[in-house]
């Protein structure tokens, strides 16, 4: 698996269920897994996808905004 994305858990459940309807299984991990699971919506997550599928990810969500600039 490789890094793809670190954000707020709001942020990167959204681009989960996102990645897994273009057919990329992502998971995620808490950066600091250590702090309680208090339901704070505003914790940092990684979002980590198969090394196989990341130039398809990063493809799918970086390369169109960067075509907006």
């Amino acid at each position: 698996m490789r890094h793809f994305f670190t954000g707020e858990i709001i942020k990167t459940e959204l681009l989960e269920v996102w990645l897994e309807k273009h057919g990329i299984q992502a998971t995620s991990e808490m950066v600091d897994p250590t702090l309680p699971d208090d339901g704070d919506l505003s914790r940092e997550v990684r979002v980590l996808v198969p090394e196989a599928d990341y130039d398809r990810a990063y493809q799918l969500f970086f390369a169109e905004r960067e075509d907006e600039l």
